[in-house]
């Protein structure tokens, strides 16, 4: 591999003279060339706009994609420039497991088909999320990120050139002020005479210093006036920025009002549906007195079905079990769907509940799961 050494020395050189100088300066040996207000302004305002972009993008990309693990997966692709595989959302996931639990448990069932419904709305609502999320990733994210990876590089890097610029000007302004002060201190020796060749060293010293220093100006000038530019086009990005958040704020209405119709359609739909829930809480308040009603208007036998046998008891009736049902625990019956019980209540009991007898097993039964026989 062939090297150019001289080139290399001389920015090694380079290299080794800025970090002096910026030493110095840390330490107060060494004077600062101070940059223009305006342009000092522009870059604590460019720095403001970059750490609140930075924010507002990580906490944006948080919202869209709350799954730490998901975001990097999505971040890899976005790197190997591959399209990442369609994800599904939360509450569609949500709304396929209500639709399998209610072919499960049967869609004919009020259970079932309430089921089945609110699944669909999930499903609804999911999709609606992830149209949101591909929305705002498009017209809000993709901009942000393109002014921290695109614009601010830019920015960044310019920025160092006109330090690294700045530090060779001052390098250069403390060359030349050692070289005057050696020449003048030669100029007042007595033997200044006799060190002639040696005083016209130092002058030529000093008149390459002064070259040194014009010319590094030049560049410092001229890169303060690029470092302008780029930073008085932060009001672009602003602008620019602006009309992404309104876009953002318009898909984000749109996602909400997407979601309220979904809602109010599912109540409507859920209204329509037979509503055991809503008949056993009916049955709730006139049990006592239906239970009691039984004494005083008794059914002919010769009417009630086969397999109904008549009350036993004063105040109680015949009930018929809808789903099954677990007991929890010792003071509850276990049920058994389509089983003919026997039930009364008790005063004081919670009137979700009643007393269920089959045989010799007796305990408390909800409500919800009966059907009261007249």
């Amino acid at each position: 591999m062939d090297f150019n050494v001289k080139k290399l020395a001389s920015g090694a050189g380079l290299f080794f003279t800025r970090a002096v100088q910026f030493t110095e300066e840390k330490l107060g040996q060494a004077e600062k060339t101070e940059l223009d207000t305006h342009l000092e302004n522009l870059m604590v305002r460019a720095d403001s706009t970059k750490h609140w972009t930075e924010k507002i993008f990580r906490q944006t990309e948080i919202l869209l994609q709350p799954n730490p693990s998901a975001r990097i997966e999505e971040f890899l692709y976005e790197k190997l420039d591959r399209k990442a595989p369609s994800r599904i959302t939360n509450g569609e996931l949500l709304g396929q497991y209500m639709q399998d639990a209610a072919k499960e448990f049967g869609d004919g069932t009020p259970y079932g088909s309430t089921l089945m419904k609110v699944g669909q709305c999930e499903k609804s609502l999911g999709a609606s999320e992830r149209e949101f999320f591909q929305t705002t990733a498009i017209s809000y994210l993709t901009p942000l990120r393109n002014f921290l990876e695109g614009d601010w590089r830019t920015i960044a890097k310019e920025r160092r050139l006109l330090e690294n610029l700045r530090l060779d000007l001052d390098a250069c302004k403390t060359r030349l002020k050692k070289a005057k002060a050696a020449e003048a201190k030669a100029s007042m020796a007595p033997d200044f005479q006799e060190t002639r060749p040696r005083n016209y060293v130092l002058s030529a010293s000093a008149s390459a210093a002064e070259h040194e220093l014009r010319v590094a100006q030049t560049e410092f000038d001229r890169q303060s006036e690029v470092m302008r530019l780029l930073l008085e086009g932060i009001s672009s990005t602003h602008v620019n920025h602006l009309r992404c958040l309104h876009e953002f704020v318009e898909a984000q209405a749109a996602y909400y009002r997407r979601c309220q119709l979904h809602m109010q359609d599912l109540q409507k739909e859920l209204g329509r549906l037979p509503n055991a829930f809503a008949l056993n809480s009916t049955h709730c308040v006139t049990t006592a007195s239906s239970l009691s009603d039984t004494v005083s208007s008794p059914v002919e036998t010769d009417t009630l079905k086969i397999e109904e046998v008549q009350a036993p008891a004063t105040g109680t009736r015949k009930a018929k079990v809808l789903y099954d049902y677990d007991a929890a625990d010792s003071s509850e019956l276990s049920l058994l769907a389509d089983e003919l019980i026997t039930v009364y209540t008790m005063p004081g009991m919670d009137c979700d509940w009643l007393i269920g007898e089959r045989g010799n097993q007796k305990g408390k039964v909800p409500v919800t799961y009966l059907e009261l026989l007249s």
